[in-house]
């Protein structure tokens, strides 16, 4: 078995380096075949070079596209029959991974979701983010009938068969709602395990609650009416 594990970056010179050598050092522990793959998207500081530095495969957008545009292209690279998503900035722990990787290997699912929420009350995200998680959430359960407490969770893992099967648009952060409802639709099992969540102290985070959103919402519509 292969897995490749993806890293979107944009502007993480703080974290980028550490990131990688943590995932390597923990897919290691695995015994797993792995390609640790990091997208650039234009970054304009020193992520690329920090990142060459860190023997990863490194893909670099000619502009800057998005989220869900590194993304694709990471999927287009991949070569794993299981592929993992993680964040660069260092709100996930890469040492978390076997709890993500866990339902797939055992067979229990097709796509797995690293949920902050899932069996915790207090979690250290804005209350703009939280809510309009909520609102997601409910939206592709009302839909799809799947329920799910962290649909916008960039720490994923999926078997190769799940990306295969759809045609993923997305050039933003509306990717994991798209790739969720998608992934409902065509039945596969989808299951959440709990994760740790670090809110970023430094750095700024792309999203836009009011752009992002919308577009979430209607990226959650498009997915579920077209396919």
């Amino acid at each position: 078995m292969l897995l490749s594990i993806i890293i979107p970056v944009y502007n993480e010179e703080l974290t980028i380096g550490y990131i990688i050598d943590r995932v390597k050092a923990v897919v290691q522990q695995t015994g797993l075949k792995n390609e640790v793959i990091v997208v650039d998207d234009c970054s304009y500081d020193k992520s690329l070079e920090i990142a060459k530095k860190h023997s990863a495969k490194i893909y670099t957008l000619k502009r800057h596209l998005g989220k869900g545009y590194a993304l694709r292209a990471g999927f287009a690279q991949a070569k794993g029959d299981v592929v993992v998503t993680i964040d660069s900035d260092g709100s996930h722990k890469p040492e978390e991974l076997s709890l993500v990787l866990a339902p797939i290997l055992q067979d229990k699912a097709d796509l797995v979701i690293g949920s902050r929420y899932l069996r915790q009350k207090n979690v250290a995200t804005r209350k703009l983010n939280a809510f309009g998680v909520q609102l997601f959430n409910s939206f592709i359960e009302l839909l799809t009938g799947v329920a799910i407490t962290d649909s916008q969770s960039g720490y994923r893992a999926m078997k190769r068969e799940v990306l295969e099967s759809q045609k993923l648009k997305s050039e933003g952060y509306e990717i994991e709602s798209e790739m969720l409802v998608k992934t409902a639709k065509e039945s596969f099992k989808i299951t959440e395990v709990p994760i740790s969540f670090e809110q970023r102290t430094y750095g700024r985070s792309g999203v836009d609650p009011i752009v992002d959103g919308f577009k979430i919402l209607l990226s959650i519509v498009s997915a579920y009416i077209k396919g």
